[in-house]
């Protein structure tokens, strides 16, 4: 049982990441609404879809235990915080024209989710990733000479969502009841200003076309159900294994922002991301050798 849960996890965390991987295609078609309002509305919207999901299964009550418990109350107000800037500071990368530099900060992910596997929840790291993390670091700090300055939108991207991932870990709450308690924290916000955008006539909707206004619509959609996926899959497999499988998404991102949206790619920014990406197939390999060793 317990192996046929890891495999399910591991299903759940690929499928996730493929679909954020393919989400710049989603968000550029609003890149002339403010990123701001997208999020509020990608909160209003997971909210309804969450809240009948559990109105068909009856589980309101573990909802309201959730909240009535101070500790879970706490790990789901900072996950959702954490959540919060993450899909700020990714969707305002996206529309502004910096897709290379978010797959950069996703791809930074796995390596920061095994050090907080390490140092916050001592898992034993082995040789091989500790260089995979030396490499990542190193990469990071030849793009900050490179450039002059560090990667922001990279550097947080990870730290916020390599903290989301730890909060999920640490959170006793399943998938459905985790996401919809994070989203009913944040959803009295993000209505309120919604309604304030629309009584000063700056909302999108009743403002756009239609086309604009469907994607917004969808926004809880295409935003529970990789989410959803994420959350099964954290509390099925390591820490570690989640950070492994993350790399899906930031190399479908990285494809498209050089592909489809052809963003200038320099010849030192591929040095940069050559060391972070050493340190991933180091990673790899340590854990494919781990998992032939155990199986034998």
């Amino acid at each position: 049982m317990a192996a046929a849960s890891a495999r399910s996890g591991a299903w759940a965390a690929a499928l996730c990441y493929l679909l954020w991987g393919a989400f710049p295609l989603y968000w550029k078609q609003l890149v002339a609404i403010n990123p701001v309002e997208l999020i509020a509305h990608r909160y209003l919207w997971t909210c309804v879809i969450v809240l009948v999901i559990v109105a068909a299964q009856r589980r309101f009550a573990a909802v309201r235990a959730a909240l009535n418990t101070p500790r879970r109350f706490g790990i789901n107000a900072l996950s959702a915080t954490l959540l919060t800037v993450n899909w700020l500071v990714y969707v305002w990368g996206v529309n502004t024209g910096h897709v290379i530099e978010t797959s950069l900060g996703y791809s930074l992910v796995p390596l920061v989710s095994v050090a907080a596997g390490r140092f916050l929840l001592h898992e034993h790291l082995r040789r091989l990733q500790w260089l995979a993390i030396g490499c990542a670091t190193a990469g990071v700090a030849l793009m900050i000479f490179q450039l002059g300055r560090p990667p922001w939108i990279a550097l947080w991207l990870a730290g916020t969502w390599g903290g989301y991932g730890l909060m999920r870990k640490q959170s006793p709450l399943g998938a459905l009841i985790g996401l919809t308690v994070e989203t009913l924290l944040i959803v009295p916000f993000a209505l309120a200003f919604l309604i304030v955008r629309h009584l000063a006539g700056l909302g999108a909707l009743g403002h756009v076309d239609a086309l604009s206004s469907a994607f917004i619509l969808s926004a809880g959609v295409v935003t529970a159900v990789p989410l959803l996926l994420f959350a099964y899959a954290a509390r099925r497999i390591r820490l570690s294994t989640l950070g492994l499988l993350q790399y899906l998404a930031p190399t479908v991102q990285f494809a498209i922002g050089v592909g489809v949206y052809h963003e200038p790619f320099s010849r030192e920014q591929a040095v940069s991301f050559a060391f972070i990406w050493i340190g991933l197939v180091l990673y790899t390999a340590d854990n494919l050798w781990t998992q032939r060793k155990t199986l034998s």
